[in-house]
């Protein structure tokens, strides 16, 4: 059995998420939220069920790259947790339900790229599952936002340390402590999301994105998203050894010498992911 059916097999056994290999690309893999019915609310199951696919996606060396969607049906990315499972939890239920890792961090941590196709309102959880991921393209209607104040509640799924990342404490502030929504075109200007576009062009962006980055050597690619992600995480100094070294191991692997070559021979490369 080859990786790419093992994840099939994953999903194949999923209710709430569906992921497809190839059609939006070569080497990209597509993992759909699929629950319409609550607007593609994150519970128990969405959360479990993600956490298995990209594990398997994970370990499949025919994805390069990974897209992360709400069901179009739903008309939202993910409007948010499910309400009714924080209300019926207490304290020893939910820090549980808090063990790291959560399905944030099992996204972030995808040694693949991630890019999240904000197909319509990404709210709290939906927010926070959207910040995990490398790249976040919206469709410019799209609202986004942390509500979780107006439950009284704070986010809990990483919103409070991702969003300041991405926008600043300023902004985050705002966006935490109001519960306050933004639309895409607003996102984008904040740092929230890289591109708000049009929804009849959501597809083409989406696509011609993770196309380029899937023609790439999925080493290199592995590598620079861990040098990338380090930036926040490491002071410059150590941030520029830890990147001198990603930089230095790749120089032992086949897909330098290939790329190189092909460069030389005005060729495309022939990525062998060794």
């Amino acid at each position: 059995m080859s990786d790419a059916e093992s994840v099939r097999d994953v999903a194949a056994d999923c209710e709430l998420v569906r992921v497809e290999v190839g059609e939006r690309g070569d080497y990209v893999a597509t993992v759909t939220i699929d629950r319409p019915d609550a607007r593609n609310a994150l519970n128990g199951q969405v959360r479990e069920e993600l956490k298995a696919v990209f594990g398997a996606v994970a370990d499949d060396d025919s994805v390069r790259v990974v897209v992360l969607t709400g069901a179009d049906e739903a008309k939202a990315f993910v409007a948010g947790a499910d309400v009714g499972e924080l209300r019926e939890r207490g304290v020893v239920e939910q820090r549980e339900a808090s063990e790291r890792p959560r399905v944030y961090e099992v996204v972030a941590d995808c040694p693949k790229p991630v890019v999240a196709r904000i197909n319509g309102h990404a709210l709290g959880g939906g927010c926070e599952l959207a910040q995990a991921c490398d790249v976040r393209v919206a469709r410019e209607d799209a609202k986004l936002g942390q509500p979780e104040i107006g439950l009284g509640l704070i986010p809990g799924g990483g919103g409070t340390q991702r969003l300041t990342r991405l926008v600043g404490p300023g902004q985050a502030m705002r966006l935490v402590l109001s519960g306050e929504l933004v639309d895409a075109t607003e996102a984008a200007e904040i740092g929230l999301v890289e591109e708000a576009v049009a929804p009849d062009v959501l597809d083409e962006r989406v696509d011609d994105l993770v196309g380029k980055m899937a023609s790439k050597s999925p080493l290199a690619l592995q590598r620079a998203k861990e040098a990338v992600q380090a930036a926040s995480r490491l002071d410059l100094d150590a941030g520029l050894d830890y990147e001198k070294e990603l930089f230095v191991g790749l120089f032992a692997t086949e897909d330098k010498d290939e790329g190189i070559d092909a460069f030389f021979e005005d060729r495309d490369p022939e990525w062998r992911g060794r």
